[in-house]
Formats: structure tokens, C-alpha cells, sequence
């Protein structure tokens, strides 16, 4: 019996996002469906979703740009001598995971590293992923081996491709003083009770503290893109601390989108245009530091994370 080939993968996992403002309804419908447990979504909402897409362009750049740090992920993987492809599947939208994990087995993978594109992984914001593709992949009958990445929230090339980009914001801001300037960590908020016993705190703090070594300003944590529900989401909203910025007399702030890992509607409708509307209103001099997107920094650490579990 002739032994099979080895061919060795990585497959990068997304939220996904609506690419056309028809997209919005379905896209949305999916992210709910549990939820609303057979209810159809309200068309305010939906309403309110493709007004955020419209200022936006009309479509999320999540999936061009993941695909994008796939394709630089490759060049970075070959150049040290490992010749995986790498594919990309979203939870919420296409291309589904379903569908790429059909188009790795057609390819004949027989093992994958696994990473989810999000720096700080929580059980409620990305634990789904792992039950998704772990159900996916046993219904294809298990063709491959899977190696989850487990953590980078802290990893030095991370924390480097960060300060990367907030050293460039800094450098944008009419405020020069220190004193006068607030960084902001803006991060995805969860409702209370899903991150009790969890992990997504103390990495969030991990993060935030290998970032802000060695700068000598101020800085506050704060959350965004709150949901709604019966239950109470993690605080301070990223607006509410805009407002405090004011107060405790700050004159200029540097939003961080310290958890995601490339622009997408969070990032280019709350983070560039409601908060920095915001800003302005209340006479805050404001930017905000690039996304990871295909920093070379972040993509030589994702090589250098994918080898290792590929190793391990």
C-alpha cells in the first residue's frame, strides 16, 4: 500500500462581512439565527446595518484583506522554507468554512494549522469557531489532522506591529505633549456573564501592557460594538471615555483597535467615524492606529506562530 502524502495547510478563520449592501439582510440573519431562534430580524436593525455599510463604501474589506494576509502569509511560509497554502474561511459569510474545508480536502490536506484571526480569543466571541469547524470536519470524516494556534495576544511581533502603528499615529497628532495625550484601547465588548471563568480579561491586559512598555502616556481600556440582550456588556464604551478624556483634561486621544486583526465595519464605521465625529464635537484632537491588516511585523509573526504549531 502506497503511504499517503503529506501536504500541510494553514487555514486563517473570520468573522465575515457583508460585501454589498444586499448582502446585509442574509448576513445578518446568519450571525442571528440562534438567537432569534426562527424570529425574523427586525428590519430597523437591518435598516441601521446597511446605513453603517453605505458610509463605508458599501462592502466590508474583511475578506480581501484576509485574503491578502493569506497570500502574504504564503510568501512569508515559502521564504523560510515551508510551502503550505494557506485558506481562509468565514463563520457568517463566504466563503463559509464549510466550503473551504470541502476545498482542503479536494486538495488532498492531510494536516492544518489552525488560526483564528482575532487577537484576543474569548469562549463567547470566538469559541464558536472551534465548535464549527470541529462539527465540519467530522462530518467530512476527519481528513485531516487540525493545530489550533492557541494564543498570540502577547507574542513580541504582535506587541511590535502595534506600537508600529500607534508610533505612526502619534506622529499624525497636532498635540506634541504626552501629558496632553490619551491612548485608547478599544476592544469588542461581551456580555458580563460570558466572560466569568474566562481568559478574555487577563489577555486583554497581557496585550495592553507588553504594547504600553516602554511609552510614558496615559491609557484607558474601553469597549465598543455592545450588542444587546438581557444581560449588562462589558464597560466603559469607547464613547464614555472620549467624554472623560475632556474632563480630566486631555487634548488630544490615539484609538488602538487593539482586538482585531483587519478593518472591517467595526473598525471603519465606530473607530472612524462615530468616535472621531465624537472627538470632534467635543474638541478632541483624534486619531486612531492602523489595523494589523498586512503589517509586515504582524505577518512574520503569524509564520512564525504557524511553523511552531506546525511543528509542535
Amino acid at each position: 500500500m502506497t503511504a499517503k502524502t503529506e501536504k500541510k495547510a494553514v487555514l486563517l478563520l473570520a468573522f465575515g462581512g457583508a460585501e454589498s449592501i444586499e448582502d446585509v439582510r442574509p448576513f445578518v440573519e446568519n450571525i442571528l439565527r440562534e438567537r432569534m431562534a426562527g424570529r425574523p430580524v427586525p428590519d430597523g436593525m437591518i435598516t441601521e446595518i446597511e446605513e453603517r455599510y453605505e458610509l463605508i463604501g458599501g462592502s466590508s474589506p474583511l475578506l480581501e484583506i484576509t485574503r491578502a494576509q493569506a497570500c502574504a502569509l504564503e510568501d512569508a511560509l515559502a521564504k523560510a522554507g515551508d510551502e503550505r497554502k494557506v485558506y481562509v474561511g468565514m463563520r457568517y459569510w463566504k466563503p463559509y468554512m464549510k466550503d473551504t474545508i470541502k476545498d482542503m480536502v479536494a486538495d488532498g490536506v492531510t494536516e492544518a494549522v489552525v488560526v483564528i484571526m482575532a487577537p484576543q480569543t474569548s469562549n463567547a466571541a470566538t469559541g464558536g469557531y472551534l465548535t464549527d469547524l470541529t462539527a465540519i470536519v467530522e462530518a467530512e470524516g476527519n481528513p485531516f489532522e487540525v493545530n489550533y494556534v492557541k494564543s498570540w495576544h502577547a507574542h513580541p511581533l504582535f506587541v511590535e506591529a502595534v506600537k508600529t502603528n500607534i508610533d505612526a499615529a502619534l506622529g499624525r497628532l497636532e498635540v506634541t505633549d504626552s501629558e496632553d495625550i490619551l491612548i485608547v484601547f478599544s476592544l469588542h465588548s461581551l456580555p458580563v456573564p460570558s466572560v466569568h471563568k474566562d481568559k478574555y480579561l487577563l489577555k486583554i491586559a497581557e496585550s495592553i501592557t507588553a504594547v504600553m512598555d516602554g511609552y510614558d502616556f496615559e491609557w484607558k481600556l474601553s469597549y465598543q460594538s455592545k450588542g444587546g440582550g438581557k444581560f449588562p456588556w462589558l464597560s466603559p464604551a469607547t464613547e464614555d471615555v472620549l467624554d472623560d478624556a475632556v474632563i480630566e483634561g486631555n487634548k488630544a486621544v490615539v484609538v488602538v483597535p487593539l482586538g482585531f486583526a483587519a478593518d472591517h465595519v467595526e473598525t471603519l464605521y465606530d473607530i472612524d467615524i462615530l468616535f472621531k465625529d465624537k472627538a470632534k464635537s467635543i474638541g478632541l484632537n483624534y486619531e486612531r492606529s492602523a489595523s494589523l491588516n498586512t503589517s509586515p511585523k504582524f505577518i512574520e509573526m503569524l509564520a512564525e506562530v504557524v511553523i511552531a504549531r506546525g511543528d509542535a
